[in-house]
């Protein structure tokens, strides 16, 4: 397989990066996606990352940090291109990107139900944190 092209989100890319995300199963009927996107232009915009292949769009990553914690959200891979190394690439582009910023630790959320995401955080130096995640919905996006 060829060599990933990391590059900042553009508008034009909306439709191709949300039918990556329901592909990969990130889209849940409480999170619409195409509000959590103008959400997250509205923050850090250059923190939004899409991995190209031959000009193809094949991954994403969220990334922000809001002064004390970095977060990562919507790390995905297109299903036919698992296991090339391209989720590795963009984490480690968004921590460097994180690091640049001052950030001292990332945090992220993972459905307990999904064993091989967690094995691929393990993977690349994530451990589980002695917390309880809580959320609280502000606004309902269906």
């Amino acid at each position: 397989m060829n060599e990933l092209d990391i590059r900042s989100y553009r508008d034009a890319d909306q439709e191709v990066v949300v039918k990556l995300w329901q592909g990969c199963g990130l889209v849940m009927p409480w999170n619409d996606p195409a509000k959590d996107i103008r959400r997250k232009l509205s923050m850090q915009r250059e923190m939004f990352l899409v991995g190209l292949v031959d000009e193809r769009l094949v991954a994403t990553v969220m990334a922000g940090y809001e002064g004390h914690r970095g977060w990562i959200n919507y790390l995905a891979v297109a299903p036919d291109c698992r296991k090339s190394g391209f989720g590795r690439r963009l984490m480690e582009e968004a921590e460097a990107r994180l690091r640049a910023l001052g950030c001292p630790k990332i945090n992220l959320q993972i459905r307990s139900s999904n064993a091989d995401v967690i094995e691929f955080y393990r993977s690349v130096g994530f451990s589980i944190d002695d917390v309880v995640s809580m959320g609280k919905r502000l606004e309902e996006d269906q």
